[in-house]
Formats: C-alpha cells, structure tokens, sequence
C-alpha cells in the first residue's frame, strides 16, 4: 500500500483516535483488502504528520477491534486481517455471558428466533438439505436409551444441527447469531439432555421437528418448535423449582 493520498494529516488532540478512524475507514471500504499490509510506520507518520507514539496508539487500538494483524519477520508489519464468523460468534457470546442474560429473555427470544428460522428454512431450503437435517437427527436417537451418554457428544451434534437448521435460511446473519449463542449458552446445563425422561422427549421432538421441515408442513414444524420450549420449562422446573435462573440450556 503505497498511495501517498490515501489518508489526510490529523489534529493535535485526538489524533490517535483520528488516525485510527481514518485506517479503519479505509479497510472498511475495501480500499485496503484483507490480507494487505498496511503503509510502514514511518510511511503513516508522514502521511498523518504526527509522531511514532501516535501511530503506535491507533495501531493498538485496531488490533484489539480486530481489523489488523501484527506480522514478524522480513516482511512484518500491521497488515489488515479478515473478521471471520467464529471471531463475531466469540465476540457476541463474551457479551451476552458479560452482561449476564436472564434465562427467561434468552429462551424467548431463542424461540422467537427458532420460529423464524424454521419458516425460512421451510420455504428456501431444497429437498437435499431438508433430508440431512432428517438424517443427523436420527443419529440422535442412538443417545435414546444409552444408559452412559456421551454428553460432549451429544452437546456437539445438537449444536451441528441448530447451525445446520439456521445455514438452511440463506441467510448468514442467522447462522453467526446462532454460532454465538451456541458458544456462549448451550454448553453449560443441558438440562433437557441430563434427565434421561426429558432427554428422549427430547430427541423425539428433533425428530419430529425436522420431518416436518422436510415435509414442508409449517405449522405443525412451529408447533413442534413451540413444544421444545414447553419441554425446557418444565425441565427448568423439575430441576430448580419454579426459578429460570441459572439454565442455560436453550
């Protein structure tokens, strides 16, 4: 990256943030990719006409935003680095386990979520993706009557088929909010899968959930999605009284 023009000289004052404003713009708008590194410090100072302090600050503060690198070697430096989906997933469930979600909230609007999900997967997905989500919920049914489950592997299959449903809209946001509270919530009680009774009602309702998909009946697939979140109420009740707090397992 060489382009002389590329960024304007900054005030004194906030001329950290003003360069770090000015490097993220630039990469925000494509006009330096990923993977490109940026302009060498020297080079920076003398397009912003500040010091080497200055150019460290901003440089700081876009390598914890996470739209740079730091490089070593003969060929090191800051170069731009491409926000993947697992560094937004990661990111959105530190916030959500941060501000300490109640369960209550977090079900509701799993579920609202889950609906969406389901009516967009009915109508975009086509037959073959509908018959894999049939197909890997079968496999659910060899956790059925396992007296010694496997929960990690239990926990990962039923995450894999949360994302796969939320790959079947089209839409990638669904998919990386998905991935995100799957990091940040599913992994903690799985409180439906512990209790072998709510475990098989469970599977079944997956089961059942993804013929319906398959089958493109909409409404009964809704209300099989509806019936899951009856079943992680009364499972939150069995397990902690008539309190929500604390259940992670939506």
């Amino acid at each position: 990256m060489s382009d002389s023009s590329l960024f304007s000289p900054v005030q004194v004052g906030r001329a950290g943030e003003d360069v770090a404003l000015q490097i993220e713009a630039a990469i925000l708008s494509e006009r330096i990719l990923p993977g490109e590194g940026l302009p060498s410090e020297r080079d920076l100072q003398a397009q912003f006409k500040t010091g080497r302090g200055v150019i460290r600050e901003a440089i700081r503060t876009l390598k914890q935003k996470g739209l740079i690198e730091i490089r070593k070697g003969a060929k090191g430096g800051a170069y731009v680095k491409k926000v993947e989906v697992a560094n937004v997933s990661e990111s959105l469930a530190l916030f959500l386990k941060q501000n300490h979600i109640d369960t209550a909230h977090l079900a509701e609007f799993r579920e609202s979520i889950d609906r969406t999900i389901t009516m967009l997967a009915v109508s975009r997905a086509d037959d073959g993706q509908k018959q894999a989500l049939v197909m890997a919920t079968e496999q659910l049914k060899n956790f059925l009557d396992d007296s010694e489950t496997d929960m990690e592997k239990l926990a990962e299959l039923d995450r894999e088929l949360n994302i796969m449903l939320a790959q079947m809209t089209g839409n990638p946001v669904f998919e990386w909010i998905m991935r995100a509270l799957q990091l940040g919530f599913s992994s903690h009680d799985f409180a439906l899968y512990e209790d072998v009774e709510f475990r098989r009602r469970t599977i079944l309702n997956w089961c059942q959930t993804a013929r319906f998909i398959a089958d493109n009946e909409l409404l009964q697939a809704l209300s099989s999605i509806g019936a899951h979140y009856v079943l992680l109420r009364q499972c939150v009740d069995r397990c902690r009284g008539t309190s929500t707090q604390g259940i992670q397992a939506v």
